[in-house]
């Protein structure tokens, strides 16, 4: 899932400028009660389940809406999955290789303007996602379901996705193999349920309270847009009792000085990103918390531009970024330097508690900087071979990335050791974060600033994203060795022969076509209230706000 970074965005009809000077604005909900107030970024991109691809919208989307599966706190602030909708389900293995879930949802489930919800809500969500007309970048989370591959492909119609109602209690789940992480899928964002008769009433549905009909714990009573979004407890939440803040309100900055200022005024209770600068002062006072974060910061060429097409261009340009001196001089909050794409933590064929997926992978270069100047002496003599001697006619290209100020100092620094190591010339655009997006998506770039964090502990996460026409394949890569090694992945249960597969996809995406250009693995800054109680957090990057208490 994309990290936002704070970032501004630009919704054609919808945008109300900002003052130069961020202001909170007042609450909404009375002066009584607990009421939390919280920034984790600025205007969403959309809060749409199944169109949202950003984890600030995520954050929002796990608030006001629940899937079959949902997080919850182990009791020491890190969040397990557990039933939601659902109140239990059972998988059965088939002889032919396929397996099916049968899904019983919880009694008194409902929508938040009351009406029940059924088992009919989440095939439609379902069916909505794969549908190629619905155009969602997730649509491929559900692929493992059977008849993914003729809707999506437009050859079939999305009433044959293998997911059905057996009556309003009962969900029936058709797969075309044993996907190991399919209980994440079902707490995924995009697989939530969503009302048939809001999302076909209007286009707009989501920016509307009175249409925006979630099956959450809280529920939106107002979104003033580039300001805030305020919800409030749902009465119709089966849990309602337990819930704690009366209110969150979701503050939207995409200025980190208005973030600190706002958190050290008391104004906020929670934010995820400070200055740069002030970084090294909050981390050595301890309010500045750091969390594990499965995810990987990158640079994305563009495989179909003219000068990118080159692979070996591609590598020249990632072998000569100093990924040691950006997290100890730029980012400065803990992160690693990257040394392939899929990042630590994320589990290798034995499962939890041994080797992860990077140890058993390796590094595809040196990250140690003894090794530096070696790396840059062989990216100039790659580039020297693709006819570009010491960067000598290679023509100025352009570094893509979105307004914030931990991507611009990034920035300035790969912009600097492009033109020292290679000699040549970088020019740097930034733009408001839906109009990136949209750029980025569509290959209108040369290099752009990337990241992307696990949506559930799986190495598939981070490699299925790269096939060929792929929805978040902003590098518009291709290769067909590449494909064959995903579907290999994805076409056997045994544990050893998916993680080789996967392990063949990296060598090809990283060690052969050199597609991207990690440079370090994310940690997850943050600092909340000391009297807030309850907070809890997954390393998928998702914080639960709506179970908190106040000392």
């Amino acid at each position: 899932m994309r990290r936002k970074f704070m970032s501004m965005a630009l919704t054609a009809a919808m945008v109300i400028s900002m003052a130069a000077t961020p202001v909170f604005a007042e609450d909404t909900a009375a002066d009584e009660g607990f009421n939390l107030n919280l920034c984790i970024a600025s205007e969403p991109q959309t809060i749409d389940p199944a169109l949202n691809s950003a984890v600030d919208g995520a954050i929002m989307c796990n608030h006001m809406f629940e899937g079959l599966v949902k997080w919850v706190n182990d009791g020491e602030g890190n969040a397990i999955t557990a039933p939601g909708q659902a109140e239990s389900w059972e998988k059965t293995e088939n002889e032919d290789g396929t397996v099916t879930y049968t899904v019983k949802l919880r009694d008194g489930i409902k929508w938040s303007d009351g009406q029940d919800v059924t088992a009919g809500d989440f095939v439609y969500a379902w069916q909505r996602l794969a549908n190629p007309e619905t155009a969602a970048d997730y649509c491929y989370m559900i692929d493992m379901v059977q008849g993914y591959d003729a809707v999506a492909d437009g050859s079939a119609t999305p009433d044959t996705l293998g997911i059905k109602a057996v009556d309003d209690k009962t969900l029936e789940i058709n797969l075309t193999y044993d996907c190991p992480y399919f209980e994440e899928i079902m707490a995924f964002p995009a697989t939530f349920p969503v009302r048939q008769d809001m999302v076909e009433g209007s286009d707009n549905w989501t920016f509307d309270p009175s249409t925006y009909i979630g099956n959450g714990p809280y529920k939106m009573t107002e979104w003033s847009h580039n300001a805030y979004i305020t919800m409030e407890k749902n009465e119709n939440y089966y849990d309602y009792d337990n819930l704690g803040p009366d209110t969150i309100k979701f503050t939207l900055l995409d200025d980190n000085n208005a973030m600190l200022k706002g958190y050290n005024n008391g104004e906020l209770d929670f934010i995820e990103n400070l200055p740069v600068d002030e970084i090294p002062t909050y981390l050595a006072s301890g309010e500045l918390e750091i969390g594990d974060y499965l995810g990987t910061y990158y640079v994305c060429f563009n495989t179909e531009d003219e000068v990118f097409s080159d692979p070996n261009i591609r590598k020249a340009f990632s072998l000569v970024i100093d990924r040691n001196y950006i997290v100890e001089n730029v980012s400065q909050a803990g992160e690693v330097p990257a040394d392939g794409y899929v990042p630590n933590g994320v589990n290798d064929a034995a499962g939890p508690g041994s080797d992860d997926f990077r140890t058993v992978g390796g590094s595809y270069y040196s990250i140690s900087e003894e090794d530096y100047e070696k790396n840059c002496e062989e990216a100039r003599q790659l580039l020297a071979d693709a006819g570009y001697p010491n960067g000598e006619g290679f023509p100025t290209v352009e570094y893509l990335y979105n307004t914030a100020d931990n991507h611009k100092k990034i920035g300035e620094a790969l912009q600097n050791m492009w033109q020292t190591e290679l000699g040549v010339t970088v020019n740097l655009n930034n733009q408001d974060w839906n109009v990136f997006l949209q750029n980025r998506k569509d290959g209108n770039f040369q290099i752009a600033r990337n990241g992307w964090i696990a949506d559930y502990n799986d190495p598939c996460s981070f490699l299925d994203m790269w096939y060929t026409d792929g929805g978040n394949n902003d590098a518009q890569y291709s290769n067909p060795d590449y494909d064959a090694a995903i579907d290999a992945a994805k076409a056997t249960s045994d544990p050893a022969e998916r993680m080789k597969a996967f392990h063949e996809a990296e060598d090809l995406l990283i060690g052969q076509d050199s597609v991207l250009a990690p440079i370090y693995f994310y940690t997850q800054p943050y600092m909340l209230n000391p009297d807030i109680d309850g907070m809890y957090y997954t390393p998928l990057g998702y914080f639960f706000f709506g179970y908190t208490t106040k000392k």
